[in-house]
């Protein structure tokens, strides 16, 4: 067994949807990046590619080549997927934590865990997603953007 920890932020921007686990969140500001900005999908990729010492998504997906502008962070979920898979991988069990002062995401976090545990080929009950705020502290407290971390159990 791996254990592996991954962590990302984004920074708030008017325009853009706001994505988390795949899952289109209605709100004023979506999230700033290269991609489609999925803070919480690339928190986890981020845990996979670790577990597995593969690196990470930066190294993967460089936000300098055009061919990931725009991007659908759970199709590069699935390319993370197949590459830990021909390593010898696969997803035991995965735990995301999503801070946000806003939006509330509660009414959202079982369709982000069914989209994530589809994208992983393991059952719904192996996948943890889970929001919080920072009670108005740091920069996600004052709306500044959302932070992700995940955690995941990889077997060989």
């Amino acid at each position: 067994m791996r254990i592996g920890h991954g962590y990302d932020v984004h920074r708030f921007a008017p325009g853009r949807r706001l994505v988390l686990c795949g899952e289109t969140v209605p709100y004023e500001l979506g999230l700033l990046g290269h991609s489609d900005a999925d803070v919480a999908v690339h928190a986890l990729m981020d845990a996979i590619l670790g577990a597995a010492a593969l690196g990470d998504i930066g190294r993967l997906f460089p936000d300098s080549d055009p061919q990931y502008e725009g991007a659908d962070s759970m199709l590069l979920l699935d390319k993370v997927v197949e590459l830990v898979s021909e390593k010898g991988f696969s997803v035991s069990n995965a735990d995301i934590t999503i801070i946000a002062q806003k939006p509330k995401l509660a009414p959202y976090i079982g369709r982000m865990r069914d989209n994530v545990a589809k994208r992983l080929g393991i059952s719904a009950d192996r996948v943890n997603v889970k929001a919080t705020t920072e009670e108005g502290l740091g920069f996600t407290g004052s709306l500044e953007g959302i932070s992700a971390h995940a955690v995941v159990l990889l077997n060989e």
